[in-house]
């Protein structure tokens, strides 16, 4: 990467706000024209990394005291249901916005934010980065080409369990302090981070959502605060009415399978891109026509993205932004396009809370529209991550030890899942090498294993009715079968386990 992408020496000085996801963008920045010139954080650790990344730059944990300092542009990384709010205080401090996803949170924030961009005459970008895998920016070039006809249907998907982030910074690092949980991703109903998969339909086939529906869901996986379908702990789909008239199911949450698989149906052709960006495509107009993998060719800035975060959607994101403030020429998620990304995941929310009523999806390019929603600030009702844990006064002492032992809990308790579930089935996989290796991982790490368990069942008995308690206790009995792994035998059932190898391992003593 050099400085000629561009083919202009001018610089753009970035401010980043939010440094735990902001500071995937450091090293990309510097090829794109940016100078990282400052950061802001309220946390000190955060502060600390982005300092060691960035030495010469200014730091700070105040908000106004970043905002005033002289650079060009913010990236926007802070927590999600402030992105409205804290863009358009960067927007009146003269910055260019790159906000990360979601835009905002409810739709007066969104006739907010459309207003406030209008007025500032700044440049605002949505920093929504899965569109821009190199299979997906390949599948945009051929839409556009008439290879697939209209759109008919389609599926995309953004399943991912990040339960660990209930109760840890974006680094892995327990929540400080120890008696809360994290300001977001504790408790956001998963349909409103839509973008991520929303966000490639609409920029490959080019319509906008007009519609969506949603109905409540169920079951939620167990270590999630207790919000039942309120919460990131279970499924959340929806079906998305396009502009066109074409459907898309969106897919969002934390389930038992991690999954960004994508399919699109058109009136000539159809494409499925599966686990590892595998592309395959069916053409010639007929459900039984000749279907085929496909290298996606593309060019040299594709080269140089695959080095970036995100199958190269990071590089992307920051390029458009650059190349925006440069040479005008606008970004695919300006502000009227980040506002069609969002809404549909509030309305969505909106929907389920409903019963599955049909929402509209507004255009907020139309002044008119925006009139309807100005002060609609219909939204989820947040957690209270501060006190919501524990009672009041309860000893701090004990309590802020929770999201260290959650942590600590939750990779404990899957490791046993792991081995347990998969040793059950054994004689059917094609690789038993890899359970033995569970079951050896295991067995070195059982002492730390039952610490972790018994300092989880302490909190637990010392507050049994509070919502600690209860994640606790779902993380014990429902995934890490306290009574088995704290059972004197353990350890001797865990060494004569000997599941069908073809080749012996060396046993763990």
């Amino acid at each position: 990467m050099n400085n000629s992408i561009f083919d202009t020496d001018r610089r753009i000085r970035l401010g980043i706000w939010g440094l735990g996801r902001g500071r995937d963008f450091f090293k990309t920045a510097k090829a794109l024209n940016f100078d990282v010139v400052a950061g802001c954080d309220f946390n000190e650790h955060m502060r600390r990394a982005f300092r060691e990344a960035n030495p010469d730059a200014f730091v700070t944990a105040d908000a106004d005291e970043f905002l005033a300092q002289d650079f060009d542009a913010v990236l926007l990384a802070t927590f999600c249901p402030n992105h409205a709010a804290d863009a358009i205080r960067c927007l009146a401090a003269g910055k260019h916005v790159l906000s990360e996803v979601t835009a905002f949170f409810t739709l007066a924030e969104g006739v907010a934010l459309v207003e406030a961009v209008e007025k500032s005459g700044r440049v605002y970008n949505l920093a929504e980065n899965y569109p821009f895998t190199p299979v997906l920016r390949y599948l945009k070039r051929k839409w556009d080409e008439g290879l697939f006809g209209k759109l008919m249907y389609a599926e995309f998907e953004y399943v991912h369990e990040c339960r660990l982030l209930a109760y840890t910074y974006i680094d892995g690092k327990p929540i400080e302090p120890g008696d809360r949980v994290h300001s977001w991703r504790s408790w956001l109903n998963y349909h409103y981070y839509c973008t991520h998969s929303l966000g490639p339909a609409m920029i490959i086939t080019g319509e906008r959502p007009t519609e969506v529906v949603a109905l409540p869901g169920g079951p939620r996986l167990p270590g999630y605060l207790p919000l039942a379908e309120e919460g990131m702990g279970g499924a959340a789909p929806s079906l998305v009415k396009m502009s066109g008239g074409g459907i898309v199911r969106n897919l969002m949450g934390a389930t038992t399978n991690d999954t960004h698989i994508q399919r699109l149906w058109g009136t000539r052709g159809s494409a499925e891109v599966n686990v590892g960006d595998e592309l395959k495509l069916r053409l010639g107009g007929g459900g039984h026509t000749l279907k085929l993998p496909v290298r996606p060719s593309g060019d040299a800035l594709d080269e140089l993205a695959r080095s970036t975060g995100h199958g190269g959607g990071d590089f992307w994101v920051l390029y458009y932004f650059a190349r925006q403030i440069l040479t005008g020429v606008p970004a695919p998620f300006d502000i009227y396009t980040a506002a069609d990304v969002t809404i549909p995941g509030i309305q969505a929310v909106r929907s389920a809370h409903a019963g599955g009523q049909p929402m509209p999806v507004p255009d907020f390019r139309d002044p008119a529209q925006r009139d309807r929603y100005r002060t609609d600030d219909w939204r989820q009702k947040p957690y209270d991550t501060r006190n919501g844990l524990f009672p009041a006064g309860a000893d701090r002492t004990r309590t802020t030890q929770f999201s260290t032992t959650m942590a600590d809990l939750i990779r404990s308790c899957l490791l046993y899942r792991q081995w347990a579930d998969w040793s059950r089935v054994i004689e059917d996989v094609k690789e038993p090498a890899k359970i033995h290796a569970l079951r050896d991982e295991l067995m070195r790490k059982l002492p730390e294993i039952r610490r972790t368990y018994a300092a989880a069942r302490s909190l637990i008995e010392a507050y049994p009715e509070s919502d600690a308690a209860q994640v606790l206790r779902e993380m014990l009995t429902e995934v890490g079968d306290e009574s088995r792994v704290m059972a004197p035998g353990f350890d001797a059932e865990l060494r004569n386990w000997n599941g069908p190898l073809p080749e012996r391992i060396l046993d763990v003593s």
